[in-house]
């Protein structure tokens, strides 16, 4: 599968997003470190409600995602669940599924990229297909909006999650 021009494959665009995502999911967890424990637990008014929140449900959510593009792995439920009360286990945590979802793309190949999958939905259980092209896109912008909740929970400390500082600072994306 290649761009429409022809020009390079769809998966370096899936490789640099998860490098992406581990990148600006490193610079999210060393700032809300740096977060008292009462700012980083109170509702902020974003969708997961506080800092902690939100870094939970893109942990829950990332597995959801993870386990319907590779039928392994955990499968939390609801989406608001708190998979980690402690801040040190939910980086580590983080890191780990970092790590998995660079791992997937990277191994993926033209063949599934251009395909169909089937998984079940959570809120509305339900049965879909769809292209996993799509979906993958979704996954990955899906971590971009809630990464920028938690950018307003953090306000004048926010560091920038600007996808092109981290072109520039890895190189990737910056090759056609």
């Amino acid at each position: 599968m290649t761009n429409a021009d022809g020009g390079a494959p769809v998966k370096s665009l899936f490789v640099m997003l998860a490098g992406y995502n581990a990148w600006a999911n490193r610079r999210l967890y060393d700032a809300a470190e740096k977060l008292s424990n009462a700012d980083y637990r109170a509702d902020r008014g974003v969708f997961f409600k506080s800092m902690h929140g939100t870094l939970n449900h893109l942990l829950v959510a990332d597995r959801i995602w993870m386990r319907r593009f590779t039928r392994e792995g955990d499968h939390p439920d609801p989406l608001d669940a708190i998979l980690f009360n402690d801040r040190a286990a939910l980086r580590a945590a983080r890191e780990t599924e970092d790590a998995r979802i660079v791992a997937y793309v990277e191994g993926l190949d033209d063949e599934p990229l251009a395909g169909r999958f089937r998984y079940r939905t959570v809120t509305n259980p339900r049965d879909i297909e769809q292209p996993l092209a799509p979906a993958l896109a979704h996954f990955f912008n899906h971590q971009t909006h809630h990464r920028g909740q938690a950018h307003a929970v953090l306000t004048g400390a926010a560091p920038s999650f600007d996808l092109v500082l981290f072109q520039r600072e890895t190189g990737l994306g910056l090759d056609a």
